[in-house]
């Protein structure tokens, strides 16, 4: 594998299509444009695709949000994914709905999935995609906020802003952080 793509979320219908599971959204649009399917294996639902000649593993942690590390770090090391290669697809209440913003990595900002992943990977230093989810919640009320869905409203913006990710990590995969960063934040 030359690429691992990570979409952060939470397993089970209880949290499917919920703010806090877009990087498991994004990543089942990736597999249902390429007519793949996901298959359990070791800490995660997996599925392999090769994008221009590049081997690229998409994996959706079965570990639940706050202990994604473990997977991402399993799968990484047992393919020795470089840490440049991997890419993180995660919810963000600081972006408006559906803006998409790459980084070359950074602070988790309170993020428990991001948290974990760079306590088991020892570095903050991993790209990601955050992917904009609104901050409309009272105070005191952020994790009901994540794991609730979005409005039909919203809903229209996040499918659209989906295919604009999808682009995003196409170009990660193809080209680099770099470009992707020039392209598309």
């Amino acid at each position: 594998m030359d690429y691992l793509i990570v979409g952060l979320g939470n397993p089970g219908d209880k949290y499917h299509q919920t703010r806090h599971n877009i990087g498991f959204d994004i990543l089942d649009e990736i597999a249902k444009d390429n007519n793949l399917s996901f298959k359990v294996d070791k800490f995660v639902l997996r599925t392999d695709l090769t994008l221009n000649g590049k081997k690229v593993l998409l994996i959706k942690p079965e570990t639940f949000m706050n202990l994604s590390g473990k997977a991402v770090q399993y799968w990484s090391h047992w393919f020795k994914i470089p840490q440049e290669n991997i890419l993180i697809l995660v919810d963000d209440i600081a972006l408006p709905v559906g803006k998409i913003r790459l980084r070359k990595g950074g602070s988790a900002a309170g993020h428990n999935g991001l948290k974990d992943i760079e306590k088991m990977m020892g570095t903050q230093d991993i790209p990601r995609l955050k992917f904009g989810v609104g901050n409309n919640f009272p105070a005191g009320r952020q994790a009901d906020y994540v794991l609730s869905r979005f409005s039909e409203d919203d809903r229209a913006t996040v499918n659209l802003n989906i295919d604009k990710a999808k682009k995003a990590v196409q170009t990660f995969v193809d080209k680099g952080i770099d470009k992707a960063m020039a392209d598309f934040n």
